[in-house]
């Protein structure tokens, strides 16, 4: 299973890390997760420089996509050239996004008139594009899911693993993370919010962990 975790320059760090660290429990299953962006390195919001692990075209070729959001969001949305470099195709892969992420998927015309999080600083911008945003820290249709919050990565990453790999892996990845002394709250919490999106099939187009 492939993942690729689209990352820009400006990027929120914990919106890329924490996805690609859970979603990195699945790795002795297979899974490949990589931070994909559209030049060899990219520095985050607080200027921590990382180098991609593939480039921005990794996307077209992935089971599953998520895009985090950054300080640069909204210039990379009125980026016509970006743009067309982020293909994406909802009929065979899952695509989730975050925050100012969404605001991508709206500009690429994968959400239309259906309802998405974001962030409180997005909500104009992502509204301004036609999409109504709900207070919610996850909502998923069909195979695309947003996020609203920087740690909202827990819940796509968990809505990933349930829909291409089991309950019982979703929940050890995120038992893995939770808090000592927290761990049941936390799992049980983090499930409670995503599963009512879980349909019970694998999405279109791609298989099963396992």
């Amino acid at each position: 299973m492939r993942i690729a975790i689209l990352t820009f320059d400006g990027f929120n760090e914990l919106d890329s890390f924490i996805a690609a660290g859970i979603l990195g429990r699945m790795r002795p299953q297979g899974w490949e997760i990589a931070i994909a962006s559209p030049t060899e390195s990219v520095t985050s919001m607080n200027g921590a420089a990382i180098a991609r692990q593939e480039p921005l075209d990794y996307a077209a070729q992935a089971d599953a996509v998520l895009i985090g959001s950054g300080i640069h969001t909204r210039r990379i949305a009125e980026d016509a050239d970006m743009l067309r470099q982020i293909r994406l195709d909802p009929e065979r892969q899952l695509i989730g996004a975050q925050c100012s992420g969404t605001l991508l998927l709206a500009k690429l015309g994968l959400i239309g008139k259906l309802p998405a999080c974001t962030d409180l600083t997005t909500k104009p911008w992502v509204e301004e594009a036609g999409v109504e945003v709900i207070e919610a820290p996850f909502v998923a249709h069909g195979n695309v899911a947003t996020a609203g919050g920087c740690l909202a990565s827990q819940y796509l990453a968990a809505w990933l693993i349930l829909r291409l790999a089991t309950r019982a892996d979703a929940e050890a990845a995120l038992h893995y993370v939770a808090p000592v002394g927290e761990k049941a709250a936390y799992v049980d919490r983090a499930i409670a919010n995503v599963l009512p999106f879980v349909g019970e099939a694998p999405a279109a187009g791609l298989r099963r962990a396992g």
